[in-house]
């Protein structure tokens, strides 16, 4: 069994300034590895980003000229960290945009990929709209990774309304699960606590899920409450709402121990509708 490690999450509000959001999110992974993390995890469009008329607008080129991705390979390099971009805009082709999440390994190479399968598109009660399919197209592959530590299943922010991604990244072997997010503050304070307890729960997995907070520009408030979960549910770390690092200790252990206390994967049977 792996050596337990030192998982991050960092947490600050995106701005439509790129190179600010760099300088933050370095400003903060710094702090997150002066604590011992070796794994750390930045959110959702995490690098220019402001909201227009109910969607988020991402900045958004391709993904080798974007500079986050040069600015965060750097410091995985120099830190010797593996870091969890938790997604960037990369350019569809179709005029709209992939909301990418990039998995660094320790030499600041990128070891994995996922586009974000589910759109956030939604009327709320209180007359707020978003349309995220309007500018973001959407992926098609689910995606677990390989970590120095176990496997890491991928995901961004509305996907965590979709148990089935997730069981599938268990049955592949993943011990973590990544939820990078911008979550609203309507829907964040009624449901993101419990639903990224219950995917830890369900599939007896730890859930990094390192999120946006404050107001963008153009009006969207965004919820924070960055969390690192553990197998049973329990909550190690949360950000509360604002900006800064939060650190836990992942202990695959633990993962091994709550399957075996709560076999569902093993106990899962095939069922007709």
């Amino acid at each position: 069994m792996p050596q337990p490690f030192i998982a991050a999450c960092v947490q600050y509000g995106a701005t439509p300034d790129v190179q600010a959001d760099i300088a933050t999110a370095l400003r903060l992974m710094t702090q997150a590895a002066e604590r011992g993390a070796t794994l750390i995890a930045l959110p959702e469009l995490c690098a220019g980003l402001s909201a227009r008329d109910g969607k988020f607008v991402p900045h958004a080129c391709a993904e080798a000229e974007h500079p986050a991705l040069a600015a965060f390979a750097d410091f995985a390099r120099q830190r010797a960290v593996q870091v969890l971009i938790g997604s960037i805009g990369v350019l569809a082709g179709d005029g709209r945009t992939f909301n990418r999440s990039l998995l660094l390994d320790a030499q600041g190479r990128v070891a994995a990929r996922y586009d974000k399968i589910h759109l956030f598109d939604i009327d709320l009660p209180d007359g707020t709209s978003f349309r995220e399919s309007a500018s973001i197209a959407p992926g098609e592959r689910a995606v677990v990774a390989d970590l120095e530590h176990g496997r890491l299943g991928l995901s961004v922010c509305y996907d965590l309304r979709f148990p089935t991604l997730y069981r599938s990244h268990a049955q592949q072997g993943a011990v973590l699960l990544a939820v990078p997010s911008a979550f609203t503050v309507p829907t964040g304070q009624a449901h993101w606590h419990v639903l990224v307890r219950a995917r830890a729960i369900e599939n007896g997995a730890y859930v990094i899920a390192p999120g946006q907070c404050g107001v963008l520009a153009g009006g969207a408030a965004v919820y924070g409450h960055s969390l690192i979960v553990d197998p049973w549910g329990e909550v190690l770390a949360d950000a509360g709402g604002e900006p800064g690092v939060i650190c836990a200790e992942i202990d695959l252990q633990r993962v091994a121990d709550t399957r075996r206390r709560i076999p569902s994967l093993a106990n899962e049977r095939t069922f007709s509708a």
